[in-house]
């Protein structure tokens, strides 16, 4: 289904998700988790999966026994999807660029603030007094609402020779901002979640708690990064450098839930960490194959775990459900669709193609849904919901986006209005950053990867690097550099 979806042009984590759905409770019932059930109750759970039925009857093995592998099936796979979940965020960190976080500016910074408080103050207090529904669910659900997805807008972005546009560089900048945001923000509700309550001393202590370890951690990752580049370097084994990166992962890991934290902040503060070191490139080429085989585990379940049947409207109980999921997708577009208007200091920028660029959720608002979930937090149709609201934003975003770059000349026009505002000569203006990155991200047959958001915002300051050479030469073309 992964690659069903990636040939439609959307990203594999959809095809994933529906994969999950079919293979779940809602479809063809082949997974079904426990969740929490034991005893009596557990036999006809473990009946009305595919799998344990068919086992029954071709060996004939007891109710038990049934009830015991079913049981047994359900831990081991909860268990790699944890462990997807702590690799997706640990490579996300390894393609986050610390540095970028201080140079994407202040128009980037305020898009990405605007896009996360908007949603998530619109979503949880709409949840809390338009749907009656309780405080931490409600924040749980606002909170899915603040992150971005940028991998297919900037997929889009570059086939359109938009990304070094005034509006791609922001929406570049503001996703990096966005991702860490995101994380902080699910490690807060989550903390919540643990309480049982909302007191507005305890999430200022979870806020606090995040934040700390978070800086903490890169503060001192990085003071040790060169021993540790030096140990890493010496080392005969194999597996070199990807299980020491796993075992700091794993470490930190452990650390933040200890501290009562989300484990998955830990895995995300250690890609950061390793992602300023040397090694880096080493670590990403090295994670992304396991990345690709335990990553996708979690998307399936989460998809498995889903319950399309609160939201039958034959059913009149399931209408507010429908109602909910409507509400979230509103909200998520609005909120948005209200950073970009964040966006100043450029006269004539698209406000509303950052906007609408903002807009996709993708695997991290995933993210959200399966810790809620995994919690007990989310109600089925709430969960439910989020889902549908990810799915829905994540097919809207770029069929929407290349409406609002729709005239082949928009193109040309935005990069003249960037080079005349920076004082470059209009024939100077070199499509080539944005060619190359569309080679890039195009998709080719057998084994297609999706740059990270460093590797893209570097070919960004790479045409601007290129771009001031030519303005301090005058007239004259710099010669372009040999490609290897």
């Amino acid at each position: 289904m992964g690659e069903i979806s990636v040939r439609m042009g959307f990203p594999s984590v959809l095809g994933e998700l529906i994969g999950g759905v079919l293979v779940g409770s809602s479809v063809l019932g082949l997974l079904i988790f426990q969740g929490g059930t034991s005893g009596e109750e557990l036999l006809p759970l473990a009946e009305s999966s595919q799998l344990i039925q068919f086992l029954e009857r071709t060996t004939g093995v007891s109710g038990e026994a049934v009830a015991e592998v079913f049981s047994a099936q359900s831990e081991i796979i909860n268990i790699l999807s944890e462990l997807g979940v702590i690799i997706l965020l640990f490579e996300i960190g390894l393609e986050s660029d610390l540095g970028e976080l201080i140079r994407v500016g202040p128009q980037a910074a305020v898009v990405a603030l605007i896009g996360v408080v908007v949603p998530f103050v619109g979503g949880t207090l709409g949840l809390i007094y338009l749907f009656d529904i309780p405080s931490i669910p409600a924040i749980f659900a606002g909170a899915a609402l603040t992150a971005t997805s940028i991998g297919i807008t900037a997929r889009v972005l570059a086939e359109m020779r938009q990304l070094s546009s005034p509006e791609g560089q922001v929406i570049i900048g503001a996703a990096v901002l966005d991702d860490v945001l995101g994380i902080i923000i699910l490690a807060v509700v989550a903390g919540l979640a643990r309480t049982g309550e909302v007191v507005i001393s305890d999430i200022a202590w979870i806020a606090f708690s995040a934040v700390a370890f978070l800086v903490g951690s890169i503060v001192v990752g990085r003071l040790l990064s060169p021993y540790l580049v030096s140990l890493i370097d010496n080392l005969k084994t194999r597996g070199n450098p990807l299980i020491p990166g796993l075992i700091i992962a794993f470490v930190l890991s452990y650390v933040a839930q200890v501290i009562q934290l989300e484990a998955i902040l830990g895995a995300f503060a250690a890609g950061l960490i390793l992602g300023e070191t040397q090694k880096r490139g080493e670590f990403e080429e090295q994670v992304r194959p396991l990345s690709d085989l335990f990553t996708p585990i979690f998307f399936v379940c989460v998809g498995a775990k889903t319950n399309l049947a609160v939201l039958d409207p034959r059913i009149p109980a399931n209408q507010e459900g429908l109602i909910i999921a409507a509400f979230l997708i509103v909200v998520a577009m609005l909120g948005k669709l209200a950073a970009g208007l964040g966006a100043f200091g450029k006269p004539g920028i698209n406000k509303l193609a950052i906007g609408v660029g903002m807009i996709p959720r993708g695997e991290v608002g995933l993210v959200f849904a399966g810790v809620g979930a995994a919690s007990g937090v989310l109600s089925d149709s709430l969960g439910v919901s989020i889902i549908v609201m990810v799915i829905v934003t994540t097919f809207v975003a770029p069929l929407w986006l290349r409406g609002v770059f729709s005239r082949p000349e928009d193109s040309q026009d935005s990069e003249q209005a960037s080079s005349a505002a920076e004082g470059i000569p209009e024939d100077d203006a070199d499509p080539a950053p944005d060619l190359l990155l569309t080679e890039q991200l195009a998709l080719q047959e057998g084994d297609a990867e999706m740059p990270s958001l460093a590797d893209l915002q570097q070919e960004v300051v790479t045409q601007d690097a290129a771009a001031f050479g030519r303005s301090a030469k005058g007239t004259s073309v710099l010669e372009p550099a040999e490609e290897g």
